[in-house]
Order: C-alpha cells, then structure tokens, then sequence
C-alpha cells in the first residue's frame, strides 16, 4: 500500500468518529454534465430519511470535487445529471481511493448521462464492471421492501429501471441507478408533480440507499 492511499484511509477513518458521520455530499464533476440537477431532491430525500428512519443527517448537502481531498469527509456521495461526464485520472484515482476505504456513492442517472459514465467508471475501476443487482439485494429490503427491485418513477422512453452496481470484497461501494430517474421523485411536488403514491416510492427507495450506505 502506497503511503498516500494509507494516509487517505487513516483520514476517512478518524472521520468517521467525527459529527460528519452523518452527512452528505454532492459530487460535482467535469464535462459540462448538469451536476447540480433537481436542486430540491436531496434536502427533501435527506428530511425524509430524518423524519421516517431515524437517521440524523444535516439538511443542506455540501458540494465536493471529485479530485478533491474533502470527498473523505462523508460516508456517501450522490451524483446525478443529464450529460456528459469527464474524470481525469487524478480525480478516477483519488474516487476509487474514497471508494475502498469505506466510502459509498449513488449516481442517478437523470437521462443522458450512462454512456459517457460507464467509460469514465473504467478509469475507476479498470477491471471492474457494472452488474445489475438482483431483486434479492438487500438494499431493497434495508427499511422497505420493494420485491420488484428498482421503481419506475418516470416513464421517458418505456425501459425498465435497473440497478447497478461495483462491489468489492463483498461491499457494494458504487450504485447506478438507471432508467428509473429516482432524483425526480424526490424534488419538491411542484416540479414534477408526480402522484404521491410514485413520489412515495422514490423517496422511500432513496432512504433505502442511504440506510444501506450508512450501515455498510
């Protein structure tokens, strides 16, 4: 083990004790993707979760770099948008770092943006590739219990939703979230106003998410 990636596991390690145990973050990246999509959604999955599961979690997520040292503060990441997607190789190198040391990192794919995600994930994780999750995952029994897996939250093109993910050692450490548009659901009512039975549902498979990532 290189001294840099010990020094970054000593890092996440002692703050994992700190108040930042529970805390958020958005992920911004390059490429001119809309990283910061459905602005409403996270607060209001994260209000969710403190009302319904008992977690503890500050309301307002930061925004992190992808290259950035401070991704080792929070023991999840949430990415989201339409478009293009860009790592450098730093910015790979030091997201698999997080990854492996404990960290966690849900992206929702907001329409548009798999393609350019799954070749930057090769940078990640060179000889790693995305598998869809079994109905039978237990990130989708952690609270509620959805035996169909993925919802479908919006329509768009008619596809199935589907969840993927990276696990390493056992640990799923990456969740994909496709053809489902979860973030969606979980903005404000007015936005997209989608029924409440169906905006129910994405939050409650959010909060599902965040228990797994938390506990694991």
């Amino acid at each position: 083990m290189g001294y840099s990636k010990l020094l970054f596991l000593l890092f996440f390690a002692a703050l994992a004790n700190t108040g930042n145990a529970q805390e958020i973050a958005i992920l911004k990246y390059k490429g001119g993707g809309d990283w910061y999509a459905n602005p409403t959604a996270l607060p209001n999955l994260i209000q969710f979760c403190n009302s319904n599961i008992g977690t503890k979690i500050k309301e307002q997520p930061e925004t992190v770099e992808i290259g950035d040292v401070t991704i080792f503060q929070y023991p999840m990441l949430h990415m989201t948008g339409h478009g293009n997607v860009l790592f450098s190789q730093e910015e790979a190198d030091n997201l698999r770092t997080y990854l492996l040391s404990g960290g966690f990192l849900h992206i929702d794919d907001n329409y548009g943006m798999e393609p350019y995600l799954r070749k930057e994930l090769t940078k990640v994780f060179p000889n790693t590739n995305l598998e869809e999750l079994g109905v039978d995952h237990p990130i989708f029994k952690e609270h509620y219990q959805f035996p169909d897996g993925l919802p479908k939250i919006h329509e768009h093109d008619g596809k199935r939703p589907q969840a993927f993910g990276i696990t390493i050692d056992g640990r799923l450490v990456l969740l994909f979230t496709y053809e489902s548009d979860l973030g969606d659901g979980w903005e404000d009512p007015s936005v997209h106003n989608d029924p409440e039975n169906v905006r129910t549902k994405a939050l409650q498979m959010g909060a599902n998410i965040i228990s797994y990532a938390f506990k694991n």
